[in-house]
């Protein structure tokens, strides 16, 4: 019997080598060639499912004689959800959510069909569980469940004949990973397989207005597993952040053609499912009695929502190699701010352990963190506490110079709701008229914000 021929197949951009290599020659990626079974050529066979109703050439049309309109969406009923989405579903869309095992993905979504069934046909096709194990979540989240059509397959060809069977307005696929198709040889989960289902499926939700959400795993490093085209053919690309030994989920959208990129959603995991948390600044704030050293509140902003985060530093005695370790914060931009602190507010922190860490395990990336995370190391350095009720925003430039944040006026009246009463921020985001109840001070260098400080101290 004549040996199988394999290929080697890249897990990043899906192409192909005849050996293998420890570099891909299309993507540059390093180790990421796997060895998979070489696909029989089918001729043109193959794409005729993809590309029928597609024979005539489509004709070229003037953009300015395109008619467009806003894009209709139906709310969920999970509000934190629709802020990620952009304000609902849309119909048509594509949707990629992928997270951690066990945080939370399926419940999400179960309870969002559970929702959306009392005013639209959904579907739920499941390739990980049975309809029994689906059946048993639900009445353990206490949904009632009775519209929510349930299917536990995996063969791509037999998912596309329900969905013209059922005709869903809603349909989510648990997990992308699971699904094959039988015009292809490879396992389910490969590369191969992955990118064709996808492009099946949304094929199919363009062409019928069914709104498609495909859960998709993750690999170790914490990114969707499969090619990065997957990423590229969908419409909105979400992922599900958190500890699992916290009850508290993040959501964050990293692309959304029909709505804002970098949205954040706050979900608090209960014995009846996800609940959404509608002051999220709570779980990221402390709750010290009395003002401690080395803390500080930053008025940061994910998408169009401003969020109140405690800033942590502790300074330390070190040894000969101090170590610098950051959570929740580039690393190397503490190393760049411990610099300018020293060059131009003269704190050296050259001989001591500096440790950052932002409350609530939240990622911030956001340059605007820089001026926090200077009062706070300066503060535990001193050992002195910063006034009760104090917030502090701005990015730091290595002249020493504070550049302004977006949004300012936001962020100062975030915080002016939420009780703080002390403002250190940039002063091109001072605003023109107070805010009640907010004594606001506008600086412009490093050594000016720590001389400031030092006398509210």
């Amino acid at each position: 019997m004549a040996k199988e021929k394999t290929v080697y197949t890249c897990s990043e951009c899906g192409g192909i080598s005849p050996k293998w290599l420890g570099k891909c020659p299309h993507c540059s990626a390093w180790n990421t060639l796997e060895e998979t079974r070489a696909e029989p050529a089918a001729g043109k066979n193959r794409m005729q499912a993809l590309a029928r109703g597609l024979n005539a050439a489509q004709p070229v049309t003037t953009l300015a004689d395109i008619e467009a309109a806003d894009v209709s969406r139906t709310p969920t009923s999970l509000e934190e959800l629709d802020r990620v989405l952009g304000g609902g579903i849309v119909a048509g869309g594509v949707v990629l959510i992928g997270g951690d095992p066990g945080i939370g993905k399926s419940t999400l979504l179960l309870q969002a069909l559970d929702a959306l069934s009392r005013q639209m046909p959904v579907l739920y096709v499941t390739g990980e569980e049975s309809g029994a194990q689906v059946a048993l979540r639900a009445r353990r989240l206490g949904l009632d469940g009775s519209h929510v059509r349930v299917q536990a397959e995996i063969q791509l060809e037999n998912i596309i004949a329900t969905l013209a069977a059922e005709k869903p307005a809603f349909c989510v696929i648990d997990s992308i990973q699971t699904v094959f198709s039988d015009q292809l040889t490879s396992a389910p989960g490969s590369v191969a397989q992955v990118r064709e289902c996808a492009a099946h499926l949304t094929r199919v939700a363009k062409s019928s207005g069914c709104t498609m959400v495909l859960v998709g795993h993750v690999t170790k490093e914490g990114a969707l597993a499969g090619p990065r085209v997957l990423e590229h053919i969908v419409d909105t690309v979400l992922y599900f952040e958190g500890d699992t030994h916290s009850s508290f989920r993040l959501i964050r959208a990293i692309k959304n053609r029909f709505g804002a990129v970098n949205e954040i959603g706050v979900f608090a995991m209960t014995d009846k499912g996800l609940k959404g948390v509608t002051n999220p600044s709570a779980i990221f704030l402390s709750t010290h009695s009395e003002p401690v050293p080395g803390s500080c509140v930053l008025v940061t902003l994910e998408g169009t929502r401003p969020l109140l985060v405690e800033i942590q530093a502790l300074v330390d005695a070190g040894g000969p190699s101090p170590r610098r370790l950051s959570v929740g914060l580039e690393r190397d931009r503490l190393a760049m701010l411990l610099a300018v602190l020293h060059r131009h507010a003269g704190m050296a922190c050259f001989d001591q352990d500096v440790f950052v860490n932002a409350v609530g395990g939240v990622r911030i990336s956001e340059p605007a963190a820089d001026l926090a995370v200077l009062l706070a190391i300066q503060s535990s350095l001193r050992g002195r506490p910063l006034p009760k009720g104090f917030i502090a925003f701005g990015e730091v430039g290595l002249a020493g110079e504070i550049r302004p944040a977006p949004r300012g006026q936001d962020r100062l009246k975030e915080a002016a709701k939420l009780g703080f009463s002390i403002a250190v921020v940039p002063k091109a985001n001072a605003p023109k008229k107070p805010i009640e109840g907010l004594t606001i001070h506008a600086v412009d260098r490093v050594e000016e914000a720590i001389e400031l400080v030092r006398s509210l101290m």
